[in-house]
């Protein structure tokens, strides 16, 4: 019987461990369901001196309705400029840059590849034309982005209340495309309204997620650049922030429309890089969180969140399936009576875990849709059909975790399609 014990011990610690660490995230959600929303000043105030900063790699397709989108901000024009990086293009990105209105550099360099080492090249070879203190802050972006008119102006907004850096409401251009498109652009909308939004009206440090994000022109002199080299370069800059004190901030009404990967080969090899990028941030800096956590004067909370963040926490969730699982592969040479409690036993908690994994993301992707309802641009059939399969969406992270553990991972381009693209396929299906 001392199987049985352990077995069910090491599965009680486990679940109570997973929910004491995820404890807050609950209280984010109910913050997020029921908190009042943040409004912004109806008047500017001082309007900022902003760079638009965009790297991007054989996007000839999307550039051009980037930049034109901002282009058609309603902000000042001659306090903004848009930067381009053509890095390691073979096609025609820079000269659809060019044509758009944005002012282009180019770099071709095979060994430091990534969007880290990008965006450092970029932000040096501005601040050698311009001089570091030319732009009070720098908005990054990703090539298939297209921004709301608005954005800049509600950005600088908040900017004005004293944020370093700032994230957005990142919305998706394809979440009617298929399950896995849906699957993405939930899981970000669950981020703005169920993260970053609580951790706003808390006044923790939120933290950014790739792309739509302010950051101020000091923070960009005080690390000489962008520093961050890993493989999820915006968590390791959030890290960063969260150990310096740096609080992030978060503006609802600057949106951002992102467009997903629409089939499974790119998303595993998207998601495996973020994995990878996640054991690596956690290696680097778990140890100096926790600390921050126990330590750090008025960001204990953002580093125990970034902590839970970057921790693996889908890894135990595996672990405990892996070992009710070994159990049960042997206790084959006990006797009847035990091996079949043992069974038993082990089904059920495996049963269960399943049950709780699909039914636990399906009311968390209920209530994000829900939600943001009015803002997903798809039919109600696609909202909720989709939505059916966001837990199958988000398990296939398992294998993803696993395997990006023990491979070797390497940044890799995504193809993107534009608007006119993907309304065309649309109509054409």
């Amino acid at each position: 019987m001392n199987i049985l014990k352990t077995m069910t011990d090491i599965n009680m610690v486990v679940g109570i461990i997973m929910t004491v660490a995820y404890f807050y995230q609950i209280v984010y959600m109910l913050v997020g369901l029921f908190g009042r929303r943040i409004k912004t000043e109806d008047k500017p105030g001082k309007l900022h001196r902003f760079a638009a900063v965009i790297c991007a790699r054989n996007e000839q397709s999307v550039i051009g309705e980037l930049v034109q989108s901002l282009k058609k901000q309603n902000y000042p024009s001659e306090l903004m400029d848009i930067y381009v990086l053509a890095d390691n293009c073979t096609d025609s990105t820079a000269q659809c840059a060019e044509e758009a209105g944005a002012i282009v550099f180019e770099r071709f360099n095979t060994h430091r590849v990534g969007k880290g080492y990008a965006l450092d090249y970029l932000f040096k070879q501005i601040a050698r034309e311009r001089g570091v203190r030319y732009y009070d802050g720098y908005f990054v972006f990703d090539a298939d982005n297209v921004v709301d008119a608005e954005f800049v102006s509600e950005m600088n907004k908040t900017y004005n209340k004293g944020y370093d850096v700032i994230t957005c409401y990142r919305n998706s251009k394809n979440f009617g495309k298929n399950w896995i498109s849906a699957g993405y652009s939930i899981w970000f909308l669950r981020e703005a309204r169920f993260l970053n939004f609580p951790r706003m009206l808390f006044k923790t440090s939120c933290a950014v997620s790739g792309t739509g994000f302010l950051v101020s022109g000091r923070i960009i002199e005080e690390n000489g650049g962008w520093p961050f080299y890993l493989l999820t370069e915006d968590i390791q800059f959030s890290v960063d922030c969260a150990l310096k004190g740096h609080k992030i901030g978060y503006c609802d009404s600057a949106v951002i429309y992102d467009e997903q990967p629409t089939t499974f080969s790119q998303s595993w090899t998207q998601r495996m890089r973020w994995s990878k990028g996640f054991y690596q941030v956690d290696a680097k800096y778990a140890l100096s969180l926790i600390r921050g956590a126990l330590t750090h004067k008025g960001s204990r909370l953002s580093c125990y969140d970034m902590f839970m963040t970057v921790a693996p926490g889908m890894l135990l969730t595996l672990f405990t399936i892996v070992f009710n699982t070994f159990i049960c592969a042997s206790c084959w040479s006990q006797p009847h009576y035990l091996s079949a409690l043992i069974l038993s036993r082990a089904g059920q908690f495996i049963a269960f875990a399943l049950l709780s994994f699909y039914v636990g993301l399906f009311l968390y992707g209920l209530l994000t849709v829900l939600s943001e309802w009015k803002k997903i641009r798809a039919t109600p059939a696609q909202k909720l059909g989709y939505l059916t399969l966001f837990p199958v969406f988000m398990a296939t992270y398992i294998p993803i975790s696993l395997i990006a553990l023990v491979s070797k991972v390497e940044w890799k381009p995504i193809r993107h399609f534009s608007t006119r693209e993907m309304a065309a396929e649309t109509k054409h299906n």
